[in-house]
Formats: C-alpha cells, structure tokens, sequence
C-alpha cells in the first residue's frame, strides 16, 4: 500500500513538469533593436516580403510568406467590376483573343501528351504563330540595333494592325517588318536611316521605301477615322526624313571619341547651320553628318579621317570630302565664338583644306 501511495505523486509531477515545457512564454515579445518602443509596431508587408517596425523603418525580417487567403470573394461580379483579389498574368493586346484559356500540363502517361497536344491544336492557331513569329522578329532586330522598348512595341502596334486589315498579303513579311521598324524609330524619336534598315534586314531600300509609302498612308488613314483600336502608344505621323543633327550624336558615338558629349554639341549645331548652306541642301542627311563630324573632329584637335567616319557613316570619304568643300567655305558663319575660347579651345587653323 504504501508504494502504491509513493507513485501516485511521482506520475503527477512528471505529467506538470511535461505541461510546463510546452507552455508559451508570454514575455517574450519581438522589439525593434534600434528603437525600442513599447509596445512595438511591426508592420509585416507582403507585397515585399519584408517585417518593418512601423516607427523608425527598420527591417527586422525578409522573405515574409503571405498566409492571407487567395479565394475569391464575388464581390464585385453584380457590379462588372474586375476582383482585385485575383491573380494572374495581364492581357497582351498584341495578341487575338480572350487570352483566358486553361493550360492542360504536360503530365506522365500517354494520354496526358495526347491531351496537351489537342488543346495546342485547337488553341494555337495559324494567325496567333503568325504574330509571335513576326514579334520575336522584331525584338531580335532591334536589339540589334540598340532600338529602346518603346521603339520596339510601337513596329509590334504596326505590324499588328496591318495584320489585322490584311494590308500586305501578297508582301514578303520581312518587308512588312522593315517599314513598321523603320515608321516606329522615326515616331519614338530614335530615327534610323533606309540604308541602316538595309544593312540590318537586307531587305532592298526600294522594297522598303514602297512599304513605307503604303504603312504611311495606311496610318494616316486610321489617325482620320480614329479606329487603331488597341492603341499601345499615340499614333502620330511622325514620319519626316532623319535630319543630319540626328545622325551626327549616333554617328558620334560609334567613333570613340575623347570628349564625346562636346563632339556631339559641336558636329549637331554644325548640321543645324548648314541648312542654310545651299549647295548642300540636296544632300544626303548621312553626307552632311558626316562632313560636320570632319570637321569638328579637326576643330577640337581629335582628327578622325574621312575613310574612318565613311565606315560609321556608310558613304563614300569622297562624298564627306565633297560636302566638307562647302562647310569650309562657309565657316566663319558655322564656327560659334565661344568653341574657339576656354579651356578645351578649338582652333580653325587645324581645319584641312581639302
């Protein structure tokens, strides 16, 4: 009896020393190290990932799992609104259709594949490969030639209406991709010449120019009526000549030079006061840039031969040599003051005569 009377209280002290090693401590409290106010503000923020103390912004965590649910609410389906609780990737307005489909996965077994590539079949029609193609193309030229974001959508815009109006059916596509390039960088203000479109797609400069005149007043049409429909950018016409100001900072840049923010400056107002030059004015825009850069690089004491500034240009040294005669003679009217003064002064005797 009185070992059974002993083990009675040994179990029971056990069992609250069990119940005590489990038992949340609640004067543990998470406190910012830095400001030390109590009680703390943590505010956890999920769309970043971060819990930041709401007094002084400091980050006392990273890589924070949201636990808030993702279901969705119906809340606003009496009204038409969107639930701005749902997830999921945004419509591409360059794409046709509802863009809403369920994806089959590609899974295990021979009746998953069969699965996937029906619903391929069925989903990926010819015109949608048309435009992806014709997209990737895109991309892939202008980032060949240093062509912005904004360049690029504006030549996906394009192509995208033309597609959809059937406008060159008969057109080779690379055609069709050359002219909305070249119609796009002269609308985002990054104007590309026909012969730098040629050299990058080696599509012809004639087949080129004949798009262009047709994409031209196909634009000009849809600008009257004001039916582009999905509009990524504001259609403007924006489709005059490149002048020779805006070769010469590009033109510039390819030549490595010392100074070349001042090159640029310099060379641009070159181009700008030789409008009023007459024999040059029916002169190629490229000839004219690149007689500027001449002389300019000989103005500031970084000469560059015709032969080198020909290669960037993409004309003959002859044709800069020829379009250089006139600016020579016209330079006392060209040359500002204030480039020959300072201490990165320019000097006119270093102009070549020839």
């Amino acid at each position: 009896m009185s070992g059974g009377s002993h083990g009675v209280p040994g179990a029971a002290g056990a069992a609250g020393a069990a119940k005590e090693v489990y038992k949340e401590n609640l004067n543990e409290v998470l406190m910012c190290p830095d400001c030390r106010v109590t009680p703390p503000t943590i505010v956890e923020e999920f769309s970043s990932g971060d819990m930041v103390c709401g007094d002084c912004g400091l980050v006392l965590g990273d890589r924070i799992i949201d636990t808030r649910s993702e279901w969705r609410t119906f809340a606003n389906d009496d009204q038409g609104n969107d639930d701005p609780s749902r997830v999921g990737d945004s419509m591409n307005p360059l794409l046709n259709g509802s863009q809403l489909e369920t994806t089959i996965g590609f899974g295990e077994g021979s009746r998953a594949r069969e699965l996937q590539r029906a619903q391929n079949r069925t989903q990926n029609d010819k015109a949608t490969k048309t435009l992806l193609s014709a997209y990737r193309e895109i991309t892939t030229l202008c980032d060949a030639m240093q062509i912005n974001k904004d360049a690029q959508d504006r030549a996906k815009h394009i192509f995208k209406l033309t597609d959809d109006a059937k406008l060159f059916k008969s057109k080779p596509q690379e055609s069709v991709i050359a002219a909305c390039i070249f119609i796009a960088c002269r609308q985002a203000n990054q104007s590309r010449t026909f012969k730098e479109i040629f050299q990058l797609t080696r599509v012809p400069k004639k087949e080129i120019g004949r798009t262009f005149k047709q994409l031209e007043k196909f634009l000009q049409t849809i600008q009257e009526r004001n039916t582009a429909g999905l509009s990524l950018q504001p259609m403007d016409n924006g489709t005059g000549s490149t002048s020779a100001g805006e070769l010469c900072g590009r033109f510039s840049a390819q030549l490595g030079f010392t100074n070349p923010h001042r090159m640029e400056k310099i060379s641009k107002t070159l181009a700008e006061k030789s409008s009023s030059i007459k024999d040059l004015a029916g002169r190629s825009p490229l000839s004219v840039a690149a007689a500027c850069i001449y002389m300019a690089s000989h103005l500031i004491g970084e000469p560059k031969n015709t032969k080198e500034i020909a290669l960037v240009a993409g004309v003959s040294d002859g044709t800069i040599k020829t379009a250089y005669r006139f600016l020579l003679a016209e330079r006392n009217a060209l040359i500002e003051q204030a480039w020959l003064t300072g201490k990165i002064a320019g000097d006119m005797s270093r102009l070549p005569n020839n």
